[in-house]
Parts: structure tokens; C-alpha cells; sequence
């Protein structure tokens, strides 16, 4: 029996309607009244005691999955006489099948791209313990999101293998032309079956046609049709995997999806070097009025893949290289441009004023020069250089120019290693953090999260990094999304404890003690703290009728934070001790201006943020504001002729500030000093976002 529109089930879930139904039970789209989330309901009316207690112990280990490729359960009961139920996260998209029926055969490359994830998703069900097979591997179960990203749904009918027992508990489903010949007898499953079903969904995939029975050709009743027999233009090796895959003795399969997942990249050239990138293009926008299919996907990033580091040259780079092949009039205007910008660095005096406080930083003063051999840093101090150079700090490296920095400052915005910018990127197709040395234009990546990273934020001493994931794309906000800690040193990943809310925007305390960060783990937007050594969570804010509070940041000192609170219909900058104590607020610009993503300056007499119009006209982007603290005085407005300037990140020194700048189309990070000096755009690209900077502390050694 259906369950009715608008029941509230287990006085939490309010059904709105039915997604699929079979004969082991429904697949009901529901609402989520305590997160205000949408999730799929899965129902199984099996109800006998055997069933009700498999169904708890299945469920709880499903509870644990964590991979980007794969659904979360969030939640599990039994209602006796009724049913069982499976709690999993819901998104739009398009399964395989509806994509074979909207484009026909899918291309080579495609079926790759969903072969492998599907391959990394197996490989982690099949190494969990005990070992997860799904067991009902078909088109159907194959889902692409709205962004491209390729997903295994649909655990139903997963099963839990302890030791050597045969999987003769709990139904089985048989899919004619996906089902292995062993699954339609009690002959023992194991990994080799998902294996099966997974390549004669990608034969169906690549050929339009389901495969021959895999028990009729146990039975010697029928052939498999070669893949290339119904489609010659496939490749011999994509060919031969896939059939390798199918074969009616699970010993002549792959014995692993690893192995599985090697011949499919194997198969082509240009797949190779798309390790951990498994995308295809996404569907078209659901049309109005069509039935929505079940569909399912990973809220959170999994930690079973740490990151892997991934070096490309920048576009910024690539564009400069395209550059050096222009016309001889292109190359002349280059120079003309070199020599006017070595003038303005080598002879400062020479330059006037006006020009001289536009591209030098305020607290440069006239250049030295060391010619160096090898990377290195170098102190210069008064009883080492000449004179008129002042008190300075000298980096260099080999064939760069050589900046001085006022030493009031603490050395960290510059140094041969450690003038490093993170910051998200989607050029790859899903956001991902990068690391780029501003002085050597090299970028690379050091997150592989399939279901994206952003928002970095560096521990003082340099070496860590926590991040929220998943993150595809530049959003306001990242419900369901975990945040994850990893070390520099060894790429290792963390996962700080997570909520089914959803945390985000963390920031890491001046002591390198604590983690501030946004969370919804209440159903709206609150700040809460994390104990690095104790692991403890703490709330900080406690706001009024469910308002929001977000975007926390500590002061230098590590005594306050300022954050975002939206009261009424826009953001106030408010601050509060580092306990949460003494909440105030420290700005308000009005009903109609939403101020917000504060930050303190380094000396911590500043506070710079946001602010936007609340309903702001097309082409209108949000300005950047300066408020000294304690003066009384207005908020300043600050131009550095860059629109839509967002995320300010200054170096740990004061000199430098990084922020994303952008318009309509897409987002770069730029830095300069505070005043505008030496402004320079780091990320190039017309179509990529890049955005969510954060200015790499420099590691402080003994002496």
C-alpha cells in the first residue's frame, strides 16, 4: 500500500510523492522537516523478524559508506507491520538509461568516464569489512547529477559477505542481461558479480543493445554478441575489457574493479591522465511537468581516497606562451611594457609620485638586487648592505625580481617558498583547491575530491589545511558538506566530526588551537568551534528566532571573532569573544545593504567586509568597505579597480592581500598591497572560477 501525499512519517519525514515502485516495496520523495532538506524514502515491506533484523544490521553499515561516488543513508527505523526504511539523500538528474534514450550510444570516452567511477565506487564497497556488494548493477542505478558527476545508486539490495558464506539471505534481484549466471541460484556472489553487471551495463551503453542472458549462456542456450560485431568502430581494447568483465566464470573476469578500472583507461590515450576527474557533460534541465526519476548521491566527501597532487602548468602560464608566438608588433609592445615596469622598480625616484603609489607597495623602498644560484631566502640587515637601502628583508630566486619588505612586519607575506596563494578552482569541472607560487606562475593541484573542495584555510605554522567538501562550484552556502584537515607534509586527511546539516566557511585560530566554522547542524546557520587536541565541538552563538550567524574570523590575536548576522532580512557585522561571549555588533548599514565576510586586518585595527544592495539591480556587484575600529568614524570605501571584489585574505604581515575579483562570467584571484600597489592577476581563463584565496603562512623555523 502507498504511503499518501503529506504523511508525516516517523514525525519526521513528510512524504510528497512516489519515485518508483517494485515488488519489494516503494521509493518516495520526502522532505526532511527538521533540516528542511529534500531525501529519497526507500521502503521495504518485508517485514518478518529474520528481515527486520538483517535490515538493522545492513543498514548501520551502510550508515558508515562514505565515498563521493556513492549515496549517504542518513537515517534507518522499522515500523513493525509496516515496512522498513532507508533514509538516503535526494538530487535531480538523469540516469543511464534515460540518457541512452535521449542521445542513443553513448561515445568511447563517456563510457570510460562512468566505468571508472563506477570502478572506484565497487572497489571501495568491496573493501569495507565485511564486504558491501550491491548486487543490482544496471542502467538504471547509474546516475548523473546536474553537474556532470557520476553516481552508484540504489542500495537496496546491498549485501554484507562474512567470510565464505554463500549470500543465500535476503531477496535477490535478477535483471536479464546485467545478472551474472551465479546470481540466479544459491552459488556463492562476491566482487566478480558487481564486476559482471558493471561491464554489460557499459556494453548496453556503448552498443544500444542489452547483452545476451548471463544464465542462458551458462546454459550454452546463447552466445555473447561481440561488442564490436554490433559496433565495429569501437576499439579492440575497450572492446576486450568489457567482454573480459562478462565472462560466465567468475575466475576469467577481472578479480577486482581495480583491475576493471585499469583496462578501461588503458583503453584510449587520451583517458590516461584523467585519474580521479570522472566526469561526463550533464543532462539538460529537467522539463516542466516531467515525472522525476529516484536519484541519489554522496553529501559528503569520502576520506577513503586521500588527495592526490596533480601538477599542471597555470592557464596564466600557457596564455604567456601563446603570447611569445604573436606578431613582431606584439612582441615589441611587450617590451616596451618590460622596460617601463623595470623602470618603475629600479628607479623608483625616477617615477613620479602618483605612478610610484599606484604600483609599489607603501612600505617598499628602493630596491636591492642579489644575484642568486640556487632558491634560497636571504636576511639582509643594516651591517650588510648599503645604507640607503634601510632595514630590509631581501627574497629572492633565480631570475626574480627581488622585492624588499619593511621588517616591522613579520616575514610571512614574502619568502622564495612560501609566497603561496590556495584557492578553488572548477577548471577541471568540479571546484578543487590549488597552490600557486606567485613568483614561479605555477599552479598545482592539491585536492582530489570528486565531489569538489573550497574554502582552504592554513593552520598558522603553514602546514595544514582545512577545507569544505563537497563543494562543486562557488556557492553561498554548502548544506550536507563535512570539513576535512589535511597535512601538507603527507596529504593525509582528517575529517573534523561531521553533522548531516552540513558545516562549512572554517577558519583557523592564530594559536593553531582551535577551528571556528559555520554549521547547520541546528537547521539554520550558527558558529560553532572545534578543538584541534580535544576534538571537542562547541557552539558559539546562540541567536534569536533562528536567525543566521556565519562567516566567522578571528581577530590577530586569537581574543575575538567578527561574523556575519542576519537579523531581519540582511547581514550586520557583529564580533564576540573566542568563547562566544560578549556578542555585539559593531556595524549596521541599514534595511536595504547586506554587510558581510568580515576580516581583521593584521594589526587588528581594521575591519574590512562586504556589502551589497539586498536586492541588487543586473551588473551591480558588491563593494568593499574599511571600518576602523573604535574611531566612530564611517566605513570607508575601498577601489582597487577590480569588480566584485570578495573573500579578502591578507598575508600574515599585512603587506599583501589576496582576494577573488569577477563579473558575469567568470572569477580570478588577484593580490596586491592594501592601498592597490602592484596589482596582479594570478588566474587566468575567461570561462573558470577560481576563488576562496588564502594566503599561505610562512613556516617559522628555529635558528
Amino acid at each position: 500500500m502507498l504511503l499518501e501525499r503529506d504523511i508525516l512519517l516517523h514525525n519526521r519525514y513528510r512524504i510528497q510523492g512516489n519515485l518508483g515502485q517494485g515488488g519489494m516495496g516503494s521509493v518516495y520523495l520526502a522532505v526532511d522537516e527538521n533540516l528542511g532538506v529534500q531525501v529519497a524514502v526507500k521502503e521495504n515491506l518485508f517485514t518478518t523478524e529474520e528481515y527486520a533484523r538483517q535490515f538493522r544490521l545492513e543498514a548501520v553499515i551502510l550508515a558508515n559508506i562514505r565515498h563521493p561516488n556513492l549515496p549517504r543513508v542518513s537515517d534507518h527505523f522499522v515500523i513493525a507491520g509496516e515496512g522498513q526504511y532507508l533514509i538516503m539523500d535526494f538530487i535531480d538528474g538523469e540516469d543511464l538509461r534515460q540518457r541512452m534514450e535521449r542521445v542513443g550510444v553513448l561515445d568511447e570516452d563517456e563510457v570510460i568516464q562512468i566505468g571508472a567511477a563506477m570502478c572506484d565506487a565497487l572497489s571501495y564497497l568491496h573493501a569495507r569489512k565485511p564486504s558491501i556488494l550491491h548486487r543490482d548493477i544496471k542502467p538504471g542505478n547509474v546516475k548523473i547529477s546536474p553537474d556532470g558527476h557520476i553516481f552508484l545508486v540504489d542500495f537496496g539490495l546491498a549485501k554484507m559477505i562474512q567470510g565464505n558464506q554463500a549470500t543465500t539471505t535476503g531477496a535477490r534481484a535478477m535483471t536479464p542481461g546485467y545478472s551474472p549466471p551465479e546470481q540466479y541460484g544459491t552459488a556463492r556472489t562476491d566482487s566478480r558479480t558487481d564486476i559482471y553487471s558493471l561491464g554489460a551495463t557499459l556494453y548496453a551503453a556503448l552498443t544500444g543493445v542489452i547483452p545476451e542472458d548471463g544464465l542462458a549462456r551458462a546454459m550454452d542456450s546463447v552466445q555473447l554478441t561481440p561488442v564490436r560485431k554490433r559496433k565495429p568502430e569501437i576499439s579492440r581494447r575497450l572492446a576486450a575489457a568489457i567482454e573480459k568483465a562478462m565472462e560466465v566464470d567468475p575466475s576469467d573476469r577481472f578479480q577486482t574493479a581495480d583491475e576493471f578500472k585499469l583496462a578501461l583507461l588503458n583503453s584510449k590515450s587520451k583517458t590516461q591522465q584523467l585519474l580521479g576527474t570522472y566526469t561526463v557533460a550533464p543532462p539538460p534541465a529537467t522539463e516542466e511537468g516531467r515525472q522525476r526519476e529516484f536519484t541519489q548521491t554522496d553529501s559528503s566527501l569520502a576520506t577513503s581516497k586521500t588527495a592526490e597532487e596533480y601538477e599542471f602548468v597555470s592557464p596564466r602560464k600557457k596564455q604567456r606562451d601563446r603570447r611569445a608566438r604573436l606578431s613582431i608588433f606584439g612582441a615589441t609592445m611587450a617590451i616596451l611594457f618590460a622596460a617601463l615596469a623595470g623602470i618603475v622598480f629600479l628607479f623608483p625616484a625616477l617615477v613620479p609620485e602618483a605612478m610610484r603609489q599606484r604600483f609599489l607597495p607603501p612600505s617598499i623602498s628602493a630596491p636591492v638586487f642579489i644575484p642568486l644560484t640556487t632558491a634560497q631566502v636571504i636576511e639582509v640587515t643594516p651591517a650588510n648592505v648599503q645604507e640607503q637601502a634601510t632595514s630590509t628583508l631581501v627574497i629572492a630566486t633565480p631570475q626574480t625580481q627581488v622585492v624588499t619588505v619593511n621588517p616591522d612586519f613579520e616575514p610571512t607575506p614574502i619568502g622564495a617558498d612560501y609566497l603561496e596563494i590556495a584557492y578553488a578552482s572548477n577548471r577541471t569541472g568540479v571546484a578543487q583547491i590549488y597552490l600557486t607560487n606567485i613568483l614561479e606562475d605555477q599552479a598545482r593541484q592539491i585536492t582530489n575530491m570528486l565531489g569538489g573542495a573550497c574554502q582552504p584555510s592554513w593552520s598558522p605554522d603553514g602546514m595544514k589545511l582545512v577545507f569544505t567538501s563537497p563543494c562543486d562550484l562557488k556557492k553561498d552556502m554548502y548544506p550536507q558538506s563535512n570539513l576535512y584537515i589535511m597535512n601538507m607534509g603527507s596529504s593525509e586527511l582528517t575529517p573534523i566530526p561531521f553533522h548531516f546539516g552540513g558545516d562549512f566557511e572554517p577558519a583557523w585560530s592564530p594559536d593553531g588551537k582551535s577551528i571556528a566554522f559555520t554549521s547547520l547542524r541546528d537547521g539554520y546557520m550558527q558558529i560553532y568551534s572545534y578543538n584541534v587536541e580535544t576534538k571537542v565541538i562547541k557552539r558559539l552563538t546562540e541567536t534569536v528566532d533562528l536567525k543566521h550567524a556565519r562567516q566567522p574570523c578571528w581577530s590577530p590575536d586569537g581574543k575575538k571573532i567578527v561574523y556575519a548576522y542576519k537579523r531581519i532580512d540582511t547581514y550586520e557585522i557583529w564580533a564576540m569573544s573566542n568563547t562566544g561571549a560578549n556578542q555585539e555588533r559593531i556595524y549596521f548599514s541599514g534595511s536595504q545593504l547586506s554587510d558581510y565576510q568580515p576580516i581583521w586586518s593584521a594589526d587588528g585595527k581594521f575591519i574590512l567586509f562586504n556589502q551589497q544592495k539586498l536586492n541588487p539591480p543586473q551588473f551591480e556587484f558588491p563593494t568593499l568597505f574599511s571600518l576602523q575600529l573604535g574611531s566612530g568614524k564611517v566605513p570607508v570605501q575601498i577601489f582597487l579597480g577590480v569588480r566584485s571584489i570578495e573573500d579578502v585574505d591578507y598575508s600574515s604581515g599585512g603587506v599583501w592581500m589576496a582576494y577573488e575579483g569577477g563579473g558575469t562570467s567568470a572569477y580570478h584571484i588577484y593580490y596586491s598591497t592594501p592601498s592597490g600597489g602592484g596589482q596582479s592577476r594570478i588566474t587566468e581563463g575567461d570561462i573558470y572560477e577560481d576563488f576562496d584565496p588564502a594566503w599561505r603562512p610562512l613556516q617559522k623555523t628555529t635558528p
